[in-house]
């Protein structure tokens, strides 16, 4: 072979072998990065795109102006652990037993925690490569085996029980905020505290995948607020109010800095990101905070759309087109399919979910008309089931704190139009009772399928969180 040819052979399997190693890395570096944001007990009317005019939230908004806001959203659980459950698995929480809150400080849920045979988010996303982290709210479980970083989670800072104070100068005996495993003091108000570790994190794992849970506790109780953003409100002379607007407010400028660091990054493209609340804002009963539901019925702890419908916003700028709205229910369930859709992550991994893959349906590319054609919910004694524009649903004001119960016919149930009525305003199950029978046998089908709840329902004793 003459030398010249000889070189070009040489350069020819070089180029090839540089092309085989590069190209997994460039595949890798496309996946993209799965922001999960959630924010704690918000009204379903606080923020900007549905219509508050006295609380501005000009970052969550920008959010559903580059995204998707799906109108007809829900979360498995009308209050906070279950619903976070739910998040981490996919999986309806009652399949495991996860149905009720816990609370570690009263002695009959000191083992209580999501199961560990269950598999989380951060435990799919951390096998397939991404870098993991969670700052804030944790409440899936106190003991050490129940912990973050024992479920998939590389960084953890928060806290492990429903709420903690916004002001931790001191580390205080109990419920203490984390840094990792080890308790420390935070002179910063919290949420700005969170703020500030999830644009570093950003900044610092820029280069490498990641899935950040920024699951702060604001606007839970107890109600504290910087004077700063008290400032902000002086016009609102509703105290409670005016204090929820300002914590708000704060929650609001850290989601701000949370996305600044993505375009700092140049990841925001590259980046998916969801968005929603727990559950609605109490407004009925225990720990009140000020929020608004309006106009839908009910609060945190009721089955009606007041406790399970939410705002709900998707952002992928480089992959979703922004300013849609999608009007078929939705439920938290789905963030997790959806994100490991996204990674590449596929197989086994997803198999046995409730939650499904929302990416065809955002995208008018999925055969099937709509995500869910039924959505199902049990807390104790209070239930609901919709399907279509139905929803059937039975109400107490205890409920939430009974043992679970089937139903007894048509006794205590409400039927409503969703469409013609949001505001569940008109019972109509005298009118239709042949539906309602249907739709209780399919609730009652699916709740054969749920496991015994692991703890018992609180008592009521003091302040319900």
């Amino acid at each position: 072979m003459k030398p010249t040819l000889r070189i070009f052979a040489i350069m020819a399997v070089a180029c090839l072998c540089l092309i085989y190693f590069i190209e997994p890395c460039n595949a890798q570096a496309k996946r993209p990065n799965i922001v999960v944001i959630v924010a704690d007990d918000m009204g379903y009317a606080d923020i900007g795109v549905h219509g508050s005019r006295d609380i501005p939230t000009p970052n969550i908004d920008s959010l559903a102006r580059n995204g998707v806001r799906f109108t007809d959203a829900y979360v498995s659980g009308p209050y906070c652990s279950p619903t976070r459950a739910g998040l981490m698995t996919g999986k309806y929480p009652q399949r495991f037993g996860h149905e009720f809150n816990i609370l570690d400080h009263r002695e009959e849920h000191h083992n209580a925690g999501l199961p560990l045979t269950e598999r989380t988010m951060a435990d799919h996303l951390k096998a397939a490569g991404y870098a993991t982290a969670i700052f804030g709210k944790w409440h899936l479980g106190e003991s050490p085996r129940f912990r973050p970083l024992e479920r998939g989670f590389d960084e953890f800072f928060g806290f492990l029980r429903a709420a903690h104070s916004y002001k931790s100068p001191t580390i205080p005996d109990t419920n203490p905020l984390y840094d990792g495993t080890k308790p420390v003091a935070e002179s910063d108000y919290l949420t700005d505290a969170l703020a500030d570790r999830a644009a570093e994190f950003i900044k610092r794992k820029r280069t490498q995948p990641f899935f950040l849970y920024l699951a702060f506790n604001a606007v839970h109780t107890p109600m504290e607020a910087t004077e700063q953003y008290l400032a902000r409100f002086a016009h609102i002379r509703d105290e409670p109010r005016r204090t929820y607007a300002a914590m708000l407010a704060a929650m609001d400028d850290g989601i701000g800095k949370a996305l600044e660091s993505l375009r700092a990054a140049n990841l925001e493209e590259n980046t998916l990101i969801f968005f929603f609340s727990d559950n609605g804002g109490p407004t009925l009963v225990g720990g009140i905070n000020g929020s608004n539901n309006a106009p839908l019925k009910g609060s945190k702890r009721t089955t009606w759309e007041g406790g399970i419908r939410v705002p709900f916003i998707v952002q992928w700028k480089g992959r979703i087109a922004g300013g849609k709205t999608y009007s078929h229910p939705v439920i938290q369930l789905d963030v997790l399919p959806t994100a490991l859709a996204a990674a590449g992550v596929r197989g086994k991994l997803q198999s046995g979910l409730d939650g499904v893959n929302l990416l065809p349906f955002i995208n008018g590319k999925s055969s099937v008309r709509r995500p869910h054609g039924t959505l199902y919910w049990r807390l104790g004694g209070i239930m609901a089931i919709r399907k279509g524009d139905w929803k059937l649903v039975r109400m107490s004001e205890n409920g939430f704190l009974e043992e679970p119960r089937g139903l007894d016919g048509l006794a205590g149930l409400e039927l409503y139009n969703l469409k013609n009525d949001i505001g569940e305003s008109q019972n109509l199950i005298s009118k239709n009772q042949k539906l309602a029978n249907a739709m209780a046998g399919d609730w009652q089908e699916w709740a054969k399928g749920l496991e015994k709840p692991g703890w018992p329902p609180l008592k009521p004793l003091g302040q319900i969180p």
